[in-house]
């Protein structure tokens, strides 16, 4: 006789919700020590890929090429945080499909990754291809978020709490925080700290580029502030307006950050926590968006009489909508 298939525990959606969490610490980590790398001067401190060297695997005992072979070593971190997001919503009780598509995105995501990581060292750190990587990790966060954010819930977040106006806005100030994004990768293309002495630079004007990030950086913030006050009239829960809340505070610490390194003359500490500050940034934006939507209402059991349910109530900003 076969002896029983082992499987693995389910998991309640709260449980689930810690993986999920996770991995979106991870792939947030990671941003960061990518970040390190570059400011260090060792994004090419193993000049070859997969390997370290050409057939050495292992970094030699040197400072920039154990800086890069960590970030490598940290990459095998997240991956294993990635799989334990997919295997989870898989054994999730109960099972929801769109955990499980939203999980293998990150796969997905993580694996063009390890890719385009390689294609960054043999391009020897031209800038396109950094700003490719760097975008590419934004977008992996957002999934990610998306994920963390629908991991406990019984159903997706289908139901706005505000008027059309405001999610429509919502959407906008979301674009704008990718376009500052898009647009602090120019700057740093541009800038002193490209990963190594011998690194291409794009050929256009600091001071201009950096008007363009500060431009985009304000609009950004008028949107916030906007939705926030929207927030705030349309009545929304203590939890959404918080969110949006933390999101204001974040980008004016994040502008506080911005000015000073560039008025200091960009000092690498200062500009890894400008990168801290753009991750949190984003992931503030994209929670305070998604705090907008609520669960739909679960269907009711047979045998309920409809006619003693009582209705849902009509958010009056809706009405206004």
């Amino acid at each position: 006789m076969h002896a029983p298939r082992r499987r693995l525990p389910p998991l309640s959606p709260q449980a689930y919700q810690r993986i999920t969490l996770l991995a979106l610490l991870a792939l947030a980590f990671i941003v960061v020590t990518g970040a390190a790398v570059r400011l260090t001067g060792s994004g090419l401190g193993c000049s070859d890929w997969p390997t370290c060297e050409q057939g050495q695997f292992v970094a030699p005992l040197e400072y920039h090429a154990m800086v890069e072979f960590v970030n490598r070593t940290i990459t095998g971190v997240v991956s294993v945080a990635v799989i334990l997001a997919v295997l989870g919503s898989l054994v999730r009780e109960p099972r929801r499909r769109d955990l499980t598509w939203w999980s293998l995105g990150l796969v997905a995501g993580v694996l063009a990754q390890i890719v385009l990581g390689g294609i960054v060292v043999l391009l020897h750190l031209a800038p396109v291809s950094v700003i490719g990587h760097f975008l590419l990790s934004i977008v992996l966060l957002w999934n990610a978020v998306v994920l963390h954010e629908r991991a406990s819930h019984p159903a997706p977040a289908t139901r706005p709490l505000v008027p059309t106006s405001t999610i429509v806005l919502g959407r906008a100030m979301v674009a704008a925080a990718f376009a500052v994004v898009v647009a602090g990768t120019i700057v740093t293309a541009t800038g002193p700290h490209g990963g190594d002495e011998r690194a291409a630079r794009l050929a256009l004007e600091i001071s201009e580029v950096t008007r363009l990030h500060a431009i985009a950086a304000w609009l950004f913030l008028g949107l916030a502030i906007t939705m926030l006050w929207r927030a705030y009239r349309a009545g929304v829960p203590t939890g959404v307006r918080r969110r949006g809340a933390v999101l204001v505070g974040a980008i004016l610490t994040q502008g506080v950050i911005g000015y000073t390194q560039y008025f200091t003359g960009v000092p690498p500490l200062l500009v890894g926590l400008h990168v801290v500050g753009a991750v949190v940034v984003w992931i503030a934006a994209l929670r305070f968006h998604l705090a907008l939507f609520t669960r739909a209402e679960p269907a009711l059991p047979t045998g309920v009489d409809l006619r003693a349910d009582r209705p849902l109530p009509v958010h009056p900003a809706a009405v206004r909508g």
